[in-house]
């Protein structure tokens, strides 16, 4: 009689690590774009949001407020167009892209002024 055996079958290449943040080059991207509308005097602070399904990161005219314009990275997206986004503070979509670095050269950041 053959006595049962327990079979674990918990090779590394199953466990995939998923990462749910910007990887280097993009917040390199997002943060000189900060870089350059900080020094223009348009904005003035940020943040990020952090969930499973995406990663945001929140653009302030005060801290104070809530946030003007959010550039969003989508990790579970079934539209691949959808994978980078900007919206505003209503949460409208003002472009989206698969691409970070085209997302941030097409929209028109001056175009968007803040009214108080």
């Amino acid at each position: 009689m053959n006595k049962p055996r327990l079979i674990v079958n918990n090779s590394k290449n199953e466990l995939k690590e998923e990462n749910f943040f910007f990887n280097k080059n993009e917040l390199k991207t997002i943060l000189n774009l900060y870089a350059k509308m900080v020094s223009e005097g348009s904005w003035k602070d940020y943040g990020f949001n952090i969930s499973k399904k995406n990663v945001s990161f929140n653009i302030f005219k005060r801290s104070s407020e809530n946030a003007i314009f959010n550039i969003c990275k989508n990790f579970k997206t079934k539209n691949d167009n959808l994978r980078y986004y900007v919206s505003d503070a209503q949460g409208n979509i003002l472009s989206m892209s698969k691409n970070l670095e085209t997302l941030i050269d097409k929209v028109k950041w001056n175009k968007y002024k803040i009214v108080n």
